[in-house]
């Protein structure tokens, strides 16, 4: 069993370096909801004493919230909002 566990460990270990490697071309967003998704498996799995349901439920919620905490901040500048788009003025 901890021959096991040690191989286990190395491939998981390999797995993160090949994932890594991989997210060199992605966009910063595209690497928060890698991450996102990674971390909220873990964690959904660790909440759920190893359950595959907690762990891809976890994944799911994880890519969510990295999406949506690296989305890029174009857009809004400020000013009048839109209110003032010269209706009523000559």
């Amino acid at each position: 069993m901890k021959k096991f566990t040690k191989i286990a460990a190395i491939l998981a270990i390999a797995a993160l370096f090949i994932i890594l490697a991989g997210c060199a071309g992605m966009s910063r967003q595209g690497q928060g909801t890698l991450l996102g998704a990674g971390v909220g498996g873990i964690g959904g799995a660790a909440l759920t004493n190893g359950s595959p349901l907690g762990a891809l439920g976890g994944a799911a919620v994880g890519g969510l919230l990295g999406n949506v905490v690296t989305q890029p901040q174009g857009g809004y500048r400020g000013g009048d909002r839109g209110r003032n788009r010269g209706h009523g003025r000559r």
